[in-house]
């Protein structure tokens, strides 16, 4: 049990180490990264979308 316990204690221990090593991002970046982002989205969804349009209408002069 004591084993376990030191195995725990130890992990935690490299983890509050390697905790401190983390590089943070500034929040403008965070900011302009997820305006990125959700742009993309919006683009990709709007592609798809009159994608979904064109090949509706295909398929429509088929039947």
């Amino acid at each position: 049990m004591d084993k376990f316990i030191n195995s725990v204690q130890t992990y935690f221990r490299g983890v509050r180490a390697e905790w401190g090593k983390i590089s943070w991002p500034e929040k403008k970046q965070v900011v302009s990264e997820t305006i990125f982002v959700v742009v993309i989205v919006f683009v990709f969804t709007v592609a798809i979308y009159l994608m979904d349009i064109i090949f509706k209408g295909l398929f429509g002069l088929i039947k």
